[in-house]
């Protein structure tokens, strides 16, 4: 009996390839397995071409759901952005998906997983660190580094698959490397490679529109949240990822969440991409201002550092660490009273605020107001000022000590 390999299949050239490839050179036994993160109809067709290929059998599983809850939701929570722009999209789905290889692995008996990422890419990092975390004894197959790996091209790929009796839709013409899930669609390639070029967004985008093509009318939507996990929309109840669907559909009708981005790879490159973010884009930015009204000053300058921490934990894949759980851990704590319902108006790209509402707010208008109140007394601040500035009074005035001595 042949030894089992588990394949990550997206049903892609590259991994179509990947198939005979792997029956020649390790003579495996190939089960492909397909995660379905919420991609939609890049589904369609799957078994047949797998099986065609030379697969034995295919698993398409779906863990969209998961996805949403334990993944999305705790990098919500934490605010967790990687270099300012990017909302780690396809980040986030890649330990979720290596987490299922190992599930099919460990059914299967399989003795290694492979996957089709590049050598110059980060999702090589982030499944095989998972993988590594989950599974340490499953051996790893990366085709793109292997020696035994010929293929450089689409061209080479399509001929090798052509050799081995594979005749499958595939053609060499020139089009956008993408990556999708429910949270986001990622653009690279074609004329993203030149940081000079504008990108073609006619041509680029697929979950909308850009600002410019949004209605001249703007769309108020309201979203609630309890415990900092968000629960409806417009006043109906859904589950995370139903309203992530909804999100989208409203963000991408108005030009939200679209960013160009030259990003700092884990491998010590800069790649340029264009990222289509709407729901996740509205979803984080409703649940920072339900924070911005329920958080103290103090949590909020330190969830900040943990937000930025637990983005590059996920960038660079490193999700199934004790340092992850114990960020994740602090975050979770601060969302006890992150409840409430927050308005705000879609418009062209922009998402506007409408007001925020909390039973937890921590907002006083008598205290923020100009009147003097029993609370606060304007008095109050000359003590105050004294102590915080005495450090800086004690240093200048040791300056001027010191400049006069000089002096002499």
């Amino acid at each position: 009996m042949k030894e089992k390999v588990v394949l990550a299949y997206s049903g892609g050239l590259d991994t179509t390839a990947i198939i005979p490839w792997l029956k020649e050179n390790y003579d495996y036994e190939v089960i492909c397995c397909c995660v379905d993160c919420g991609q939609g109809e890049e589904l369609d067709g799957l078994d047949e071409r797998a099986k065609l290929s030379g697969a034995t059998k295919l698993y398409i599983e779906d863990i969209t759901d998961e996805f949403c809850d334990d993944y999305i939701v705790p990098c919500v929570q934490a605010d967790a952005v990687y270099e300012n722009k990017y909302l780690l999209g396809t980040s986030m789905a890649r330990p979720g998906i290596a987490k299922k290889l190992v599930e099919i692995a460990r059914k299967e008996n399989a003795v290694a997983i492979c996957h089709g990422a590049t050598g110059k890419g980060n999702d090589q990092i982030r499944f095989e660190l998972s993988i590594k975390a989950l599974a340490p004894d499953i051996k790893i197959i990366a085709p793109w580094r292997d020696d035994k790996w010929k293929m450089d091209s689409r061209e080479s790929e399509i001929e090798y698959c052509k050799a081995h009796g594979i005749h499958l839709p595939f053609s060499t013409d020139q089009s956008y490397s993408r990556d999708r899930n429910l949270w986001h669609i990622s653009h690279e390639g074609l004329e993203l490679e030149d940081p000079a070029n504008e990108p073609n967004y006619d041509h680029l985008l697929v979950l909308g529109v850009s600002p410019e093509k949004a209605p001249d009318e703007g769309e108020y939507v309201t979203m609630t949240f309890e415990k900092g996990v968000p629960t409806a929309v417009n006043g109906k109840k859904m589950k995370v990822s139903d309203i992530i669907r909804e999100l989208n559909r409203l963000g991408g009708k108005h030009g939200i969440g679209i960013i160009d981005i030259v990003e700092n790879r884990v491998v010590g490159m800069k790649s340029r991409g264009v990222y289509e973010t709407p729901g996740g884009t509205i979803l984080m930015e409703a649940h920072r201002q339900l924070e911005e009204l329920v958080l103290d000053r103090a949590t909020m300058d330190v969830k900040k550092d943990m937000g930025n921490r637990m983005a590059q934990i996920v960038y660079e894949g490193k999700w199934f660490t004790p340092l992850r759980e114990a960020v994740q851990a602090f975050v979770e704590s601060t969302q006890e009273y992150v409840t409430g319902e927050v308005k705000f108006k879609l418009y062209k790209g922009n998402i506007i605020k409408a007001g925020t509402t909390s039973p937890y707010s921590l907002y006083s208008e008598s205290l923020a107001s100009f009147t003097t109140g029993d609370l606060y007394d304007h008095h109050d601040a000359d003590g105050f000022i004294t102590l915080f500035g005495l450090p800086l009074k004690v240093r200048a005035m040791k300056m001027q000590e010191l400049e006069k001595n000089n002096q002499k």
